[in-house]
């Protein structure tokens, strides 16, 4: 897996460029690693809802749960699909909204220093082996490309966030990911 430094981007994956995004404070300054789950309507899989929020097409028409998303702009550098596909809707040099209001040793503001991945996913199912495959290319690129990067600066949103979010979740193996990361 290559990441070109100029774009931001991955190379020969899915690119679907959300509007929600911004320059961050510091382009240089990509020194974490937030890991999310979502999945829409809670606990489904496999429609295109996700990247319709991502890209402000939803209809929020569609599925009752999806009232609550009217007007809300968000957006995360990466999703990886149940199925292991990854798609890319922020470059890394720019600043993804995927944290909100947060916290990490001091620094609030995550979104200005941190790349957000979402897995498809809930709090209450495992994550696929393919996730956990795929996740370990990007996080091993990521560092790679970016060298305020390592393995130790990874964290979920429910510690950056808490009381708040709660994702990736109990389902979420960090000792798993930490293995297969060394």
């Amino acid at each position: 897996m290559f990441i070109d430094k100029k774009t931001g981007l991955i190379e020969d994956i899915e690119i679907k460029l959300s509007p929600n995004t911004d320059l961050r404070p510091d382009p240089a300054d990509i020194s974490g690693i937030v890991i999310h789950n979502i999945s829409l309507p809670p606990s489904q899989f496999g429609d295109t809802f996700i990247d319709d929020l991502f890209l402000n097409q939803l209809d929020c028409t569609l599925h009752p749960y999806f009232e609550q998303l009217v007007g809300l702009r968000v957006s995360s550098h990466l999703l990886i699909r149940r199925t292991g596909e990854l798609v890319q809707f922020v470059p890394f040099h720019q600043r993804a909204w995927h944290a909100g209001v947060s916290n990490w040793n001091g620094r609030e503001k995550c979104n200005d220093f941190t790349v957000g991945i979402e897995l498809e996913g809930c709090d209450e199912q495992l994550f696929t082996d393919k996730q956990y495959d795929v996740l370990v290319q990007v996080i091993k690129a990521l560092c790679n490309t970016y060298p305020e990067l390592t393995t130790q600066r990874i964290i979920g949103h429910e510690h950056i966030a808490p009381g708040r979010k709660t994702d990736p979740g109990p389902y979420f193996d960090w000792q798993r990911l930490s293995q297969l990361l060394s």
